[in-house]
């Protein structure tokens, strides 16, 4: 009996492994894409946090000899930043209003545009081709050489002053603009004041805001082709309107990428060159025994931008719709 049940183990199939599904085969291609970012943050970037972090909680001495020496000085450095150094207060509560005003006005009108972009009309690709020229130009060794563009520099200085000698001259174009759109608010009752000066605002920014929203409209072209023509000829067959078609279909099936749109503008504004705050800290690292300061300020700076992350998260979740698909 012993032989038996031995040669009926031995003579038994082995099992075969079970086939990895089509979900795990995506898994495992997204990490195999995504390992290059992966093993250079672990290399380079991490490395570079941590010295960052040690650094801000540190005093830096230069040594006659040539060398420098970090004595730890515990939250000095978060101290100055924030009680003494006014000028970092002033320039970061200017920062933060700035990304409170950039926020839902980029994300708003490039909802707009992808809406104005994905009806059926003559040229549609030029004119998306048109929008998203801006994101091309402002990156890479392009952006530098915009930058030190001096043709382009004095356009800009023009559309701020009319260079008829005074440099306190006002662009009457920018005047007549604002009161224009202040006289055409204030003709309507029941509009505040805040919500005209946050338009002319806009107004007067369109440049800024057109430039940085390229990729917000991509995202949202994307969006709104995934969705599907026959959900709009149900709605219309029932005698929607198409405002009521944009609230109750359109909106709801797009609150994911707006979510997406969200979080990236304040990363985009974070890392902008034109960083306001950013290029502060970054005066304050160039001066004499300014990198320990500097590192402190922009951990602080860090620190209020995830914060203002999660606070957009959780306000955007509160109405984001996610189609169930069924399996």
């Amino acid at each position: 009996m012993q032989n038996i049940e031995a040669n009926k183990q031995i003579t038994a199939p082995k099992k075969k492994k079970r086939a990895s599904s089509l979900d795990r085969i995506k898994a495992r291609s997204g990490w195999f894409f995504i390992a290059p970012f992966i093993i250079g943050f672990l290399v380079i970037y991490l490395p570079i946090l941590i010295e960052s972090v040690y650094w801000s909680f540190c005093d830096f001495r230069i040594l006659s000899t040539g060398g420098f020496v970090t004595d730890f000085v515990g939250m000095d450095n978060y101290g100055k930043a924030l009680f003494e150094d006014s000028d970092y207060v002033r320039v970061l509560i200017e920062g933060l209003q700035g990304l409170l005003f950039d926020i839902p006005a980029i994300v708003i009108f490039s909802l707009f545009m992808a809406i104005l972009l994905n009806q059926k009309m003559t040229g549609r690709t030029i004119f998306r081709a048109i929008f998203f020229i801006p994101v091309i130009l402002a990156t890479g060794i392009i952006g530098r050489i915009d930058m030190g563009n001096a043709a382009l520099t004095t356009m800009q200085d023009t559309g701020r002053q009319i260079a008829t000698g005074s440099q306190n001259t006002v662009n009457t174009d920018t005047v007549l603009s604002a009161l224009d759109f202040e006289w055409i608010f204030m003709s309507m009752k029941g509009i505040s004041m805040d919500l005209i000066r946050y338009v002319i605002g806009i107004a007067e920014n369109i440049y800024t805001i057109i430039n940085r929203s390229g990729v917000q409209m991509l995202i949202f072209l994307g969006g709104l082709q995934s969705i599907s023509p026959s959900i709009y000829e149900s709605a219309y067959m029932e005698g929607a309107s198409a405002w009521e078609a944009f609230w109750k279909i359109t909106f709801p099936m797009i609150s994911p990428m707006i979510f997406v749109n969200a979080v990236y503008t304040v990363i985009d504004s974070f890392t902008s060159p034109s960083n306001m705050v950013m290029i502060f800290i970054n005066g304050v690292y160039n001066e004499p025994n300014g990198r320990t300061l500097s590192s402190a300020m922009a951990w602080i700076y860090f620190t209020i931008v995830i914060a203002a992350l999660a606070l957009v998260g959780l306000i955007v979740s509160s109405f984001v719709f996610y189609q169930r698909r069924e399996h």
